[in-house]
This record gives C-alpha cells, sequence and structure tokens, in this order.
C-alpha cells in the first residue's frame, strides 16, 4: 500500500466519522411546532383561558380586540379565565420625509411617516397572580401623508390598524411559546 492510498483512506474515513457525528448531534434536536399539541391541546385551551384587561383607547382596543381572536380563535373571551393579561398600549404618528414646494418654502408638509405602537403586558395566573409571561413589544407600519386632510387622516387610522395587528400576532406568539412550556 502507497503512501497516497493511505492518505486517501484516511480522508474518506474522517469524512464518515464527520458525518457520522453530525448525524449523532442533530439527532438530539429538537424543532417542534409552538402549536404542537394541536387545536384541542394544552396550549391552544391555556390560550383560550387568557381574560385581557379593558382598553383605554381606539388603538389599545384595536390590539385588545386581536388578541381576543388570536387566543380563544375566534371563540370570543373566556368564561372562567385561568389567566389575566394585563395591556397597555400606546402609540405615535412620526413624518419622516419632508416635501418642499419651490415657491413656499416655509411651509413643508410631511410627505411620508410612521407610524409606532408599543405595548407592554403582564400575563398572571388568575388563582394565585404569579406571573407567567411580561415584556413589551412594539411594531411600526409606513403610512404615505397625501395633501387632503381627510385622506391623511384615514391614512392614519388605516396604519395605526395595521400596526395593531401586528403588535397583537407578536404579543399572542410570546404568549404561546410561554403557555406551551
Amino acid at each position: 500500500m502507497s503512501l497516497s492510498d493511505i492518505a486517501g483512506f484516511r480522508l474518506r474515513s474522517l469524512g464518515f466519522v464527520a458525518g457520522a457525528l453530525s448525524l449523532a448531534v442533530l439527532g438530539g434536536c429538537q424543532v417542534r411546532p409552538l402549536y404542537s399539541d394541536g387545536p384541542t391541546g394544552s396550549t391552544s385551551i391555556a390560550l383560550a383561558a387568557i381574560e385581557i384587561s379593558e382598553a383605554d383607547d381606539r388603538v389599545e382596543q384595536e390590539v385588545r380586540n386581536a388578541l381576543v381572536f388570536l387566543t380563544s380563535r375566534g371563540q370570543g373571551e373566556p368564561v372562567n379565565p385561568q389567566y389575566h393579561l394585563a395591556l397597555s398600549v400606546s402609540h405615535r404618528t412620526m413624518g419622516v420625509l419632508y416635501e418642499s414646494t419651490d415657491n413656499d418654502h416655509d411651509d413643508d408638509d410631511a410627505g411620508a411617516g410612521r407610524i409606532v405602537v408599543k405595548a407592554d403586558y403582564n400575563l398572571t395566573k388568575t388563582a394565585t397572580g404569579e406571573t407567567v409571561k411580561a415584556g413589551n413589544r412594539t411594531a411600526v407600519a409606513l403610512v404615505d401623508f397625501p395633501q387632503q386632510e381627510f385622506a391623511k387622516i384615514r391614512a392614519v387610522r388605516d396604519g395605526e390598524n395595521r400596526a395593531a395587528k401586528e403588535l397583537a400576532e407578536i404579543i399572542g406568539a410570546d404568549l404561546a411559546a410561554a403557555l406551551g412550556r
């Protein structure tokens, strides 16, 4: 056997050992879906048992409504809640791009902007008051501000609705992950 044959055999053996070791390591990894227990499993039942605090304004009501729909899978609020979600939502509108007109440099109007919706939340067990999950999340919706005033108001409202729905989905995923453990 020549030296090159021995080196080739060692390289093939090393590749085989590395591949077998990789498979053994990956065999220990587990990836499971967020709702791995199905629509009637323990995570879904726990999510459906969450009552959500009352809203203080329209945007917070949009987040709350979306969360009620997501956690209950369209069934509405629970009769006998096992968990309470304290939710506090704030929002603001910002212009990010400014268009200036050539004939009047003093009257710059925002041409594009963003709506930022933030939420602080705290999920507790109703029976004990023990915190299960607490956190804060943010969602941003980009908007174009037209010159016509009603269209601008409608664009802001649509942006708030989009950001509220996105925020509810993020919080819903947080809650499902916490209750699925």
